[in-house]
């Protein structure tokens, strides 16, 4: 595999900070779920005609029946993670529903043992565990015993297990084809499915009043297109369950803006739980990158006794 021009942890980075935009939108917006989601990537996909279309079109031909099948099934799910997750913010807060969303190595784990039969050290599990009980305590003053909360947070770990979904799928397909078109097929396929869903579900596509199609188009920009863009294209130097930690930072980010922008306010608890997610994820990603950079050492001393 080749070394990448730009730190894939450095891309992931990034990508955190732009995805924890996201809910703020969501909340802004005055349009149904659905329609926000399919707006999101609709406008994405239309953004991204002019750098497919010249040099990326050819490689679909290249696209075997197996990718294909991978990129709808990892489409559908990226469409009803955002459904479930948009609906969850309709219940819930934007502290209780990025946490949940993003515990995703619960899900990533079982996945990438029993897909790639990925091994995860004991040190990256315990990682794992700490920053699953810091989410956990960013959220534990804004849970609330009732119906309607109780429904959100149910919805928003729907989501998380289908964007979990979505990157295992996505992890095997980004092996062999670009960046540029698996994110352009995807977002495709995964607007097809939210227009139907969307006349399904008898919301409207128009009218909206302009403050939302500005919130429409920066949901494709900045979350989708920088955020969601730099996941797929780490995923190729990079395991589903690395970034599935890295996104973790996402309810420190999501909280702070919700606290400068929506108002809501910010716990105690969600200050503990926010420096034990970022102390836990730099850890994991710390010990991540040594014991990727150790195999890599062992590869040439391995070729050389082969051939001797």
């Amino acid at each position: 595999m080749n070394t990448p021009r730009i730190n894939p942890y450095l891309a992931l980075a990034i990508g955190v900070l732009t995805v924890s935009t996201s809910a703020i939108f969501v909340k802004l917006s005055t349009a149904d779920a659905g329609v926000v989601a399919f707006y999101r990537l609709f406008i994405s996909v239309i953004i991204m005609i002019p750098v497919f279309f010249p040099k990326y079109i050819k490689e679909l031909k290249m696209i075997n029946r197996r990718d294909w099948l991978f990129s709808i099934i990892a489409g559908i799910f990226l469409a009803f993670h955002f459904i479930l997750w948009f609906e969850s913010l309709n219940y819930t807060s934007v502290a209780s529903s990025t946490v949940l969303v993003t515990l995703q190595p619960l899900f990533a784990f079982i996945g990438t043992f029993l897909f790639f039969k990925e091994k995860f050290s004991f040190k990256a599990i315990l990682c794992a565990v700490i920053a699953i009980i810091g989410s956990i305590i960013i959220s534990w003053g804004d849970f609330q015993i009732s119906g309607s909360a109780l429904f959100g947070d149910f919805l928003a770990l729907a989501a998380c297990g289908l964007i979990t979904a979505y990157l295992l799928f996505g992890q095997d397909v980004r092996k062999r084809i670009s960046l540029v078109t698996y994110t352009f097929v995807v977002y495709l396929i995964s607007s097809i499915v939210l227009f139907f869903y969307v006349l399904a579900s008898g919301s409207a596509f128009y009218p909206y009043p302009p403050m939302d199609w500005l919130y429409f188009l920066l949901l494709a920009i900045v979350p989708t297109l920088l955020g969601h863009t730099l996941f797929n294209w780490s995923l190729k130097w990079l395991s589903t369950s690395t970034i599935s930690m890295a996104i973790l930072f996402e309810p420190v980010g999501a909280a702070l803006l919700a606290y400068y922008i929506l108002q809501e306010k910010i716990l105690w608890t969600q200050l503990l739980g926010g420096l034990i997610v970022i102390l836990s994820v730099s850890l994991f990603l710390f010990d991540e990158k040594k014991s990727k950079a150790s195999q890599i050492r062992r590869q040439p001393m391995q070729m050389g006794e082969g051939e001797g």
